[in-house]
């Protein structure tokens, strides 16, 4: 069997799971899958669902790290209603000096298209695409 036979999940490493729950849960809306324990925090995970399956998993663990990289994004119908939704929420978007964006934060995608970016507490990128 091939690899890309399996579903794939995005793991992010962060610095408290209260903390990320608030985020990940409250202000994202994601449905917790199932938590557990993670290396040193017994309630120290949670994986996540999208689009009807376990999509990622965030863990507690002294290895968090803040990437300015994209960690995972959404590719989503309706960008802007999306990116409402979520600013509603509390959620901000990243505005980048070297790229373009409207009031809301959302920018052209290269390639075509458009994105926004926003960072969860500990500083991990993620996006949100649509092709419109």
């Amino acid at each position: 069997m091939a690899l890309s036979d399996y579903h794939l999940n995005a793991s992010i490493a962060v610095s408290d799971i209260q903390l990320a729950v608030e985020f990940y849960e409250g202000k994202l809306g994601l449905p917790v899958v199932r938590s557990g324990p993670s290396a040193h925090t017994a309630d120290g995970s949670r994986v996540y669902g999208s689009a009807g399956g376990p999509a990622l998993n965030v863990f507690e663990s002294e290895t968090e790290g803040k990437s300015p990289a994209t960690l995972a994004t959404w590719y989503v119908d309706d960008i802007d209603q999306i990116v409402d939704e979520l600013t509603a929420a509390g959620v901000e978007f990243t505005r980048y000096d070297a790229f373009e964006a409207d009031n809301k934060g959302i920018g052209p995608r290269a390639g075509g298209g458009r994105i926004a970016s926003f960072q969860d507490p500990d500083g991990n990128t993620f996006a949100i695409e649509a092709d419109t």
